[in-house]
């Protein structure tokens, strides 16, 4: 039985790989200036102009798409006798993804024969879209409904998302972000690496002084656990920060160079949440991948590192705490005008970490 593979714009393909690969799109909703707006037309979308105006301070919110929504996406297809593969954002970090499985159990007391399948890609951008290219070969190939769910659920698990941003306030306005205290990095100018959790939320287990050291981070990491990579397409996404973005490929396809690598813009309902400056990578490892670096920096990351030693000398989890004890108390201000702003449990999750790291300097 053939099946039709749907997807939304989260999942940051670009135009003609869309058309190439025969998929079908549902857009997501940003709001800003009072008005909604799709972006469907990647084509068109001018990155440089939109993270500008959001560095000047546009205020961007999104919406997640109704079970309605979802059902109405689906049903002509279904109508149309062709089960459904519905590639979704992850639903640790959007309700859409619960909004979407609603749907289509909605559709399934109207065609109890069709199947109509939701898959968690537990990731966001290419994450998410690399999955529904599978999903399009799959289908070409001729291989059933069940045996595709099952296959692309195989690659989730080995898909691993990992991006750094300028400014973790972005993530934690939008709630995507759920280790708080995460945000001293912000106070100090320090760089995040995070990645998505095995839920599929987005989780920091690394922080770097300086954005090159970031970037040769995500290479060192992708050097470390890329798996098979001349089989496998590598998504790059960043947000208006185009010349970090292709130093991150030169620096991929120095050592394990790709069968193709997807370079693009982060679209906008994505990207306003991470904000102007965040790079992404996403590739394929070993299952399991996502819970690599859940021992913290002083853990994975930090043999990661070794990979690309010349690059990242000294940034050990150890030195990296002792630098970032030090300008708690040098920038003790600046760090409770943050938590002022941010207010509420944040505050109280930032204060808790200032006086552990404060411990820290005293040991």
């Amino acid at each position: 039985m053939s099946f039709a593979v749907l997807t939304d714009t989260s999942g940051n393909l670009p135009d003609q790989e869309i058309r190439d690969h025969k998929l079908h799109v549902i857009p997501f909703t940003y709001i800003y200036d009072g008005q909604e707006h799709t972006c469907l037309d990647t084509e068109s979308f001018d990155a440089e102009d939109f993270y500008g105006r959001i560095k000047r301070g546009l205020q961007v919110t999104t919406s997640q798409i109704s079970p309605q929504q979802y059902m109405d996406f689906f049903e002509p297809f279904v109508r149309e006798g062709q089960d459904v593969i519905y590639v979704a954002m992850s639903s640790g970090i959007s309700g859409s993804c619960n909004s979407a499985r609603i749907g289509a159990e909605m559709l399934r007391e109207t065609y109890p024969e069709r199947t109509v399948a939701v898959i968690d890609t537990r990731g966001a951008a290419l994450g998410e879209g690399i999955i529904a290219l599978l999903a399009s070969e799959l289908r070409d190939q001729g291989v059933d409904t069940a045996e595709a769910v099952a296959i692309l659920k195989e690659h989730v698990e080995r898909m691993f998302n990992v991006f750094t941003v300028d400014d973790l306030m972005h993530l934690r306005r939008g709630g995507r972000l759920s280790n708080l205290s995460a945000i001293v990095g912000t106070v100090l100018n320090i760089k995040p690496l995070l990645k998505g959790s095995e839920e599929g939320k987005i989780v920091a287990f690394g922080k770097l002084r300086g954005r090159k050291k970031s970037v040769e981070a995500l290479a060192a990491i992708y050097d470390k656990l890329v798996l098979n990579p001349e089989e496998q397409v590598v998504g790059v996404v960043h947000a208006a920060c185009k010349e970090d973005a292709e130093y991150l490929v030169e620096l991929i396809n120095r050592s394990h160079p790709p069968k193709r690598i997807l370079l693009a813009d982060y679209e906008p309902v994505t990207g306003c949440h991470v904000g102007p400056g965040a790079l992404a990578l996403f590739f394929e490892s070993e299952e399991g991948v996502r819970g690599y670096g859940n021992e913290g920096i002083t853990g994975g990351l930090k043999e990661a590192m070794k990979v690309g030693e010349n690059a990242l000398k000294g940034i050990t989890g150890t030195e990296t705490f002792k630098k970032t004890s030090r300008l708690v108390s040098e920038n003790a201000k600046k760090a409770a005008e943050t938590a002022k702003r941010v207010g509420g449990s944040a505050a109280a999750s930032i204060s808790e970490k200032l006086r552990d790291l404060t411990n820290r300097d005293g040991k």
